[in-house]
């Protein structure tokens, strides 16, 4: 009988389920937009999810299909803010030295997602987050420097904050630089950082946390020892739902909520408060 080659699939990393369950909500999906609207008719402050990246032109699902962002939209909304997904374009594409991954398109779609958002009328425009994953904290680095007065928020959760050899990107996109630019008051920032993470993006990391010492800017740090890059969708344990519960809170809290937040916020204010004196989560000033 002649050999025979089995191929087992598994499920690739980005369609594992989101670590927490929030209820469940149906979004609003215009062009490259994905609207997670709390109940309620009054402006709400936004939250905008900016995936990470580079990835292939032809990846199906797209990044606003994965669990995980579906996860962080529904969760944001039953803490009373307006949660929206982008799906922007940083791809590797052909540049004059080889390859090189294209943050500035990228950066132009979030733009153009953060003026939409602002300008619906379920949106309080002058109360924005922005919240940034993976290798798409190259993607703040624009904001950080720019620092507008309705951005009340920026969080950076296993983020990338300077471009890896090889990757060819624009230098402009250097977070860390971005900090001690002269301008307005940095907004207040969180970072969610992984004790396993890879060693070249930890380098990332750290050196912009040295960074926002050297400019005097506070950065508050979860930090979630045993969890690995995409840990909100990877470990499935205590520790990355406290992670994701206390970062998830941080950032509905810091534009500012409206009345019909409380109930949402009571429950998990409620479990913050039994689970927040772990090791998980420590507020941190800008070093390490």
């Amino acid at each position: 009988m002649p050999c025979q080659t089995v191929i087992m699939s598994e499920t690739p990393s980005f369609l594992r389920p989101f670590v927490l369950t929030p209820p469940a909500r149906r979004h609003e999906r215009v062009a490259n937009l994905d609207w997670y609207v709390p109940d309620g008719d009054v402006p709400r402050p936004a939250v905008v999810l900016v995936h990470g990246g580079p990835l292939p032109d032809d990846l199906h699902p797209g990044p606003r299909d994965w669990p995980v962002y579906r996860g962080y939209g529904c969760l944001l909304a039953d803490l009373g803010v307006l949660a929206v997904a982008v799906e922007h374009r940083m791809r590797v594409v052909d540049g004059p030295q080889g390859p090189a991954t294209d943050c500035a398109t990228a950066a132009l779609d979030v733009a153009a997602a953060v003026d939409q958002v602002r300008a619906d009328p379920r949106v309080d425009g002058e109360r924005i987050a922005l919240w940034f994953f993976s290798g798409g904290g190259l993607l703040s680095t624009d904001w950080l420097r720019d620092r507008p007065s309705w951005l009340r928020a920026v969080a950076l959760t296993y983020p990338l904050l300077a471009p890896l050899p090889g990757w060819g990107v624009d230098p402009r996109f250097a977070p860390g630089v971005a900090l001690g630019e002269p301008g307005g008051a940095v907004p207040p920032l969180l970072l969610t950082r992984v004790g396993r993470e890879r060693k070249e993006m930890a380098e990332t990391v750290a050196a912009f946390l040295d960074a926002a010492g050297d400019a005097g800017v506070r950065v508050e740090v979860i930090d979630v020892p045993d969890g690995q890059h995409g840990f909100d969708m990877l470990d499935h344990t205590d520790e990355s739902r406290r992670a994701v519960e206390q970062a998830a809170d941080w950032v509905a809290r810091r534009p500012g909520s409206s009345p019909s937040r409380t109930a949402a916020a009571e429950r998990y204010d409620t479990l913050l408060r039994h689970l927040g004196s772990g090791p998980v989560a420590t507020r941190a000033s800008c070093r390490n």
